[in-house]
């Protein structure tokens, strides 16, 4: 009986298993399980292109600008306005680029210009205290070397003659008080402690008087010649001292605020190729230059082994440290615009969308941005200016078809009227801001309702107008009042 079963089960598994074999061969079994797999594909509704989602076809095929198509499935959600969506296979041939923003603190460094120039407060003028006339005079020209302790000129002077004879006769007379006024009469016409010394020691009056530097330097001013007759007032020669030179630097207005005392200063010159040089500011002063409007900076520099000449032409970098951490990006990121300020931001998965930011200070080959942007973003340095015109391209059509149903739309908004065409019936105003529209502060010509409207206003005048928009797009003024105070 048991082998009777056996027998009987066996038969049962041989008919199906044979059963199932046929249908694989057959393929309808193979054809049941692909029917299943594309079940669980998404519907493709459409075809568009990579850059311009606006255009779509029914299948694959070719852009406009020679991409593939791709597909957009039944499940997927809709794009926001502004957000391009593109194939990494274009975003690779395209180039596009993106980095992480940066965050941290950031020094700036303010980049100028400035030239070489004589520390004026190491400079010497020499001036005679006594009226006579230059003779042998050792520095023939501007320029020249001097040294400490060496002659310059010597002066005769009848002056100077008479006092020495004077301070002789007084000390013959050995009155005191007569020695002492004569000798402070002396020192007061210019002569030095050892040339009253050798007075005293040879008793003979000097016909000329000796002229020597205080200090090592080069003319940097010589106002005489020999012979010439010379007063107190008289500017005879200034000596500066190369040791110690100032760099005058010239800051635009923009960083005015950014320079402060006592700042590191990095500079170059052309004469010492490849060499930096680091002094400090010493002085900023107070006054902008009205022709160039730039501020005038100050920056000190004690020369070692080189030799700075005046008016030699610097490169110089003012390091301004920052004060707190800033998020920055590649300067490149950046797309200035007239209205504000753009970068394109990577979202992930082939979407970008394009981000108005508030720009703060530069440095070097960086920019902060104050405003617009997260610590956790990435933004595109290469490409972006085609990812950026396709993004406002979107975002507007998406206004357009925003206000679309609307048959009509009144706004008023504060304008200035800068010009009036009495045979187009038009004005031309500079306006404000309309959120509504999707309108920034822009100049335009705007056609009025009424011609009689043209008579009740003057150029130069605001005025808050009453602007409708028909369905056809143009915008008319409809009204003119005064402007809101």
């Amino acid at each position: 009986m048991k082998k009777s079963l056996y027998l009987v089960a066996a038969l049962l598994v041989g008919t199906v298993l044979g059963f199932l074999l046929s249908e694989i061969t057959d393929g309808s079994l193979i054809s049941l399980v692909s029917d299943e797999v594309e079940s669980e594909q998404p519907e493709i509704l459409y075809w568009v292109a990579p850059m311009d989602p606006n255009f779509r076809r029914d299948g694959p095929g070719k852009s406009p600008m020679g991409m593939d198509l791709v597909p957009v499935y039944a499940d997927g959600a809709e794009p926001a306005a502004g957000t391009v969506e593109i194939d990494s296979s274009v975003t690779q041939n395209l180039g596009v680029r993106s980095e992480p923003v940066n965050f941290g603190r950031l020094d700036r460094e303010i980049e100028t210009v400035g030239y070489v120039e004589y520390d004026e407060n190491a400079l010497q003028h020499i001036h005679t205290r006594v009226d006579g006339w230059v003779e042998k005079l050792s520095v023939k020209a501007e320029g020249d070397p001097v040294k400490k302790d060496e002659t310059l000129f010597e002066l005769y002077s009848r002056t100077l003659i008479n006092a020495q004879q004077e301070y002789l006769l007084a000390k013959e007379s050995a009155q005191g008080p007569l020695i002492a006024a004569s000798q402070e009469r002396l020192v007061s016409l210019g002569m030095t402690a050892p040339e009253i010394l050798e007075l005293d020691r040879t008793k003979t009056v000097s016909q000329r008087v000796k002229v020597v530097a205080d200090t090592d330097g080069v003319v940097a001013m010589l106002g005489i010649r020999e012979g010439v007759y010379v007063t107190p007032a008289t500017h005879v020669m200034s000596i500066a001292d190369l040791e110690r030179v100032w760099i005058l630097a010239e800051v635009m207005e923009r960083y005015a605020d950014a320079i402060k005392i006592g700042q590191r200063v990095i500079f170059e010159v052309d004469s010492k190729p490849g060499r930096r040089f680091e002094g400090q500011v010493e002085y900023i002063y107070p006054e902008m230059d009205p022709r160039t409007r730039s501020l005038k900076v100050r920056i000190g520099y004690s020369v070692q082994e080189d030799l700075f000449r005046p008016n030699m032409f610097a490169r110089v970098s003012i390091i301004v440290e920052g004060e707190g951490d800033v998020i920055y990006v590649p300067t490149s990121a950046v797309i200035r615009g007239g209205a504000s300020d753009r970068v394109v931001v990577d979202l992930g998965d082939g979407r970008f969308k394009s981000a108005p930011v508030v720009v703060g200070y530069e440095s070097g080959n960086t920019t902060v941005i104050s405003r617009g942007l997260d610590v956790e973003d990435r933004v595109v340095t290469s490409g972006q200016f085609l990812i950026d015109s396709e993004s406002n391209i979107d975002t507007a059509l998406a206004r357009f078809e925003e206000h679309a149903n609307d048959p009509t739309t009144r706004e008023n908004v504060d304008a200035e009227i800068l010009d009036v065409n009495l045979d187009k019936g038009t004005l031309r105003v500079k306006h404000g801001p309309i959120e509504s529209w999707g309108w920034r502060p822009m100049t335009m010509n705007l056609k009025v309702s009424k011609q009689s409207m043209l008579e009740e206003v003057e150029i130069g005048v605001r005025v808050r107008l009453e602007i409708e928009k028909q369905p056809s797009g143009a915008v008319h003024i409809t009204k003119i009042s005064e402007a809101n105070q």
